[in-house]
C-alpha cells in the first residue's frame, strides 16, 4: 500500500487534515465570506450537505452491522450496560461543561451550546468495525451500537429540549435526528448483505468525514471567540474522551475485565460521532449562533484527533495488545 493510500485510510490523518484546511479556510473567510457572497455553499447549502453526507456516511456505516446476533433478549444486561457506557455517561462532562460555562462565562452562552449537542450525540458508527479490528467484543458493540442509535431518537431530543429548548426549533431537530440516524438504520438493512472493499469503504468514509469536518468547522466563530472559552472547551473535550476512556481502562483492569469487553466499554464510552453533532448544530440553529455553537465542536474534534492518535499508538498498540490477549489465554496469532 502506497503511504497516500495509508494516509488516506487513516481516519486520524484525514480529521487532523480536516480540521488544519477548516482553520486555514476559516480565518482566510474562503467559505464563510467568498464562497457564500458568490451564492455558493451559502449557511442554508451547507446545513442541507452536511446531512446528506452525515445521512450517506451513516447508512454505509450501518450497514457493516449484519442482521444477526441482534436480539435485545440475548444479553440485556450488556446492552443496559452499552447504553449507559455509549450514550448517557459520557453526556455528562459535557452537559457539566455547558451549565458551568452558562454560570460563570455568561458572554459565551452561544458557544457553548455546541457543548448540548456533543453531550447529546453517541458514540461514533464506526466502534463496531473497530472492536473487530482491535479483538473486542464485536457481537456487543455490534448490538449496542443499534440500539444505541435507536435510543438516540429519543436522547437526542430529550437533551437538547432539556438545556436548549426555548431556543431550538424542536420540531426542526426531530426531522434533522430522524433524517441522520432514524432514516439511515432502516436503509442500512437492506445492505447488510453487500459486500464492500475494506479499503475503498475505509477511503470513502475518511474522504466524507473529511468535507463534513471542512464544510461545519470553516464556518465556526474562531475570531470572535476569546483564548479562555477556547481553552475550556478543549478541558472539557480532553476529560471527556482522555480522562473518560483512561478511567474506564483502569477501573476495568483493576477488576479483572478482559480486553474484549474492555476494548468495546473505552471505544463506546470515549468516542463520539461528532459528524451528527455538526448536523445538529447546522440543521438547528440559524445566523451567527451557528458559527458560535461550532467552536466547541471543533475543539471537540481536535481534541479526539489526538484521543484516536494514543489510542492507535499506545492504549491499543500491537504489541499491548498481543501481551495482554496472551496474558488471558486468547489466540494471536493472526496479529
Amino acid at each position: 500500500m502506497s503511504l497516500v493510500s495509508k494516509l488516506v485510510t487513516s481516519s486520524a490523518f484525514m480529521m487532523c487534515l480536516a480540521v488544519i484546511v477548516s482553520l486555514v479556510t476559516n480565518f482566510s473567510g474562503i467559505l464563510t465570506d467568498t464562497f457564500s457572497m458568490a451564492g455558493v455553499l451559502n449557511a442554508d447549502m451547507r446545513s442541507k450537505l452536511t446531512i446528506l453526507f452525515l445521512a450517506v456516511m451513516m447508512t454505509i456505516s450501518l450497514s457493516r452491522i449484519p442482521s444477526r446476533n441482534l436480539s435485545p433478549t440475548e444479553n440485556p444486561k450488556a446492552l443496559i450496560r452499552g447504553i449507559l457506557m455509549g450514550l448517557v455517561i459520557p453526556s455528562l462532562i459535557p452537559i457539566a461543561g455547558f451549565l458551568a460555562i452558562s454560570a460563570w462565562m455568561p458572554e459565551y452562552d452561544t458557544y457553548s451550546w455546541g457543548l448540548v449537542f456533543v453531550a447529546a450525540t453517541p458514540f461514533a458508527a464506526s466502534v463496531a468495525p473497530l472492536s473487530l479490528i482491535l479483538r473486542g467484543d464485536m457481537v456487543h458493540a455490534a448490538r449496542c451500537t443499534i440500539y444505541v442509535y435507536i435510543a438516540a431518537l429519543l436522547w437526542i431530543p430529550l437533551v437538547v429540549w432539556v438545556l436548549l429548548g426555548k431556543y431550538v426549533e424542536m420540531s426542526s431537530l426531530v426531522i434533522t435526528v430522524f433524517e441522520v440516524i432514524g432514516i439511515p438504520i432502516i436503509v442500512s438493512r437492506f445492505f447488510t448483505w453487500v459486500k464492500v472493499n475494506k479499503t475503498a469503504m475505509a477511503v470513502v468514509l475518511n474522504c466524507t468525514i473529511f468535507f463534513l469536518v471542512w464544510l461545519s468547522a470553516s464556518s465556526a466563530n474562531f475570531r470572535s471567540a476569546g483564548v479562555w472559552i477556547l481553552a475550556a472547551f478543549l478541558v472539557v473535550a480532553a476529560l471527556r474522551s482522555f480522562g473518560l476512556g483512561l478511567v474506564v481502562e483502569r477501573g476495568e483492569k483493576k477488576f479483572g475485565i478482559g480486553w474484549r469487553q474492555r476494548v468495546t466499554d473505552i471505544l463506546m464510552t470515549s468516542y463520539k460521532n461528532k459528524g451528527i453533532a455538526l448536523a445538529l448544530c447546522t440543521g438547528v440553529l440559524a445566523g451567527p449562533v451557528i458559527g458560535d455553537a461550532m467552536v466547541a465542536i471543533t475543539a471537540s474534534i481536535v481534541v479526539e484527533v489526538l484521543w484516536v492518535a494514543f489510542m492507535d499508538s499506545v492504549l491499543f498498540s500491537k504489541k499491548r495488545m498481543k501481551r495482554e490477549l496472551e496474558a488471558e489465554g486468547s489466540e494471536v496469532c493472526d496479529l
